[in-house]
């Protein structure tokens, strides 16, 4: 494991990734087909770019981190993806939050052609993307497990092996699911505080001090400041999120009350014009629905 690929350099999760592996001391060859600019850094530090996907095929291992199992699914299997010219024994990391079915069928794919297939999602931010202190899950065998896992530290600060191929996509969607569950109740804990007439400073008061505290909380609190960009996750991609969360409750044939109330949140504030917002937008959303002023003071 010298010499990595990687898919998605330019995004703002994959330039920490992609510049702390480089910084590690591993060969890194970058796909970018459209921002370049973003990643000029990176080869000013000795990356190399390349024309296509299938131009990573003769990496020890490619990672892969794009907005979900579409985008994925063309890396892999598209016209000039990575399995049109793998060799056998290339690992193929995908860090991106997937689909489970879809992860499971690449899987199967890129077994016929010789190719492992690892499912590593990730946790935290771009901040903590730059800093090298992402938390990554990891579904793979014992073996491919201790072959890879030198280069998920190079941009991890916890690692966790979570099972075979696939179980790190399903953990993945159920810490999204109670993530947003958090996020979607305090905006509407906010908008029934606002209207009620109450400090909604005096809320946050009394919610730091006691068990429903969050660091979560905390970022959604910073919006009766007028913050709304303390949590650098878009709207989209946590309502794309809870949608494959719901195929999974759907597959598992287990009832989904509060996350199909979760997903309809979030395609609430999307469909009001919110989705390229990050999610303390929520809270915008909550007040245009309810006709309301949401703010720190009753004065606000």
């Amino acid at each position: 494991m010298q010499h990595i690929g990687f898919v998605g350099a330019s995004g703002l999760m994959g330039h920490g990734m992609a510049k702390n592996i480089r910084a590690k001391g591993f060969d890194l060859s970058i796909s970018v087909h459209q921002r370049t600019t973003p990643v000029q850094d990176l080869l000013a530090a000795g990356a190399r770019q390349v024309g296509t996907h299938v131009d990573l095929a003769a990496c020890d291992a490619v990672l892969i981190c794009v907005t979900g199992s579409p985008q994925v699914e063309a890396v892999v299997a598209g016209p000039g993806g990575l399995l049109s010219k793998a060799r056998s024994g290339l690992v193929i990391i995908d860090t991106s939050t997937s689909e489970p079915d879809s992860t499971r069928r690449l899987a199967a794919l890129c077994a016929e052609h010789g190719v492992i297939y690892v499912d590593a999602p990730l946790a935290r931010t771009p901040i903590e993307a730059e800093a090298g202190k992402l938390n990554s899950m990891v579904g793979a065998s014992p073996e491919v497990f201790a072959r890879i896992e030198p280069v998920i530290r190079a941009y991890s600060e916890n690692v966790f092996h979570v099972g075979d191929m696939g179980s790190a996509h399903v953990i993945k969607l159920l810490n999204n699911f109670v993530a947003q569950a958090i996020c979607t109740a305090t905006a509407e804990a906010f908008a029934v505080g606002a209207k009620s007439g109450v400090d909604l400073d005096q809320l946050v008061q009394v919610i730091s001090a006691g068990g429903v505290n969050s660091g979560l909380f905390q970022l959604m609190a910073k919006t009766l400041q007028g913050d709304y960009g303390a949590m650098k996750f878009e709207l989209n991609n946590a309502a794309k999120d809870l949608r494959y969360y719901s195929h999974l409750t759907e597959s598992v044939k287990v009832p989904s009350i509060i996350g199909t109330s979760v997903h309809q949140a979030l395609n609430t504030a999307v469909a009001l014009g919110y989705g390229s917002e990050m999610v303390p937008s929520l809270v915008k959303a909550q007040a245009q629905l309810n006709q309301v002023n949401i703010t720190g003071t009753t004065q606000g």
